[in-house]
């Protein structure tokens, strides 16, 4: 994991005495929403409402008809919208 978020700009490192990790910016600057794409990938709980990583279900003649892809896009934006107004200061102040 800290491989991952060095490799994407979250973390550095220095190395020897004293070295380890380090955050590259304020923790109020981190949106989680951000640290859980790259941590976990897709928000989404299924790929045709995906903001990111978009795909269309094999299944799914008509996704304008799809009462599950109508439920996911509320589910979606229901989980957006708290890891939107949620950053890595408020997950260290608790």
């Amino acid at each position: 994991i800290l491989l991952t978020l060095r490799n994407t700009g979250f973390l550095g490192s220095k190395k020897g005495k004293g070295g380890g990790y380090y955050l590259l910016k304020d923790p109020i600057e981190i949106h989680m929403t951000t640290v859980i794409r790259v941590l976990e990938g897709p928000i989404a709980m299924v790929p045709c409402v995906s903001l990111n990583f978009y795909e269309k279900c094999d299944d799914c003649p008509d996704e304008n008809k799809c009462a599950v892809h109508k439920l996911m896009l509320q589910v979606r934006d229901s989980v957006l919208e708290v890891y939107r107004n949620n950053t890595l200061a408020d997950l260290i102040s608790e």
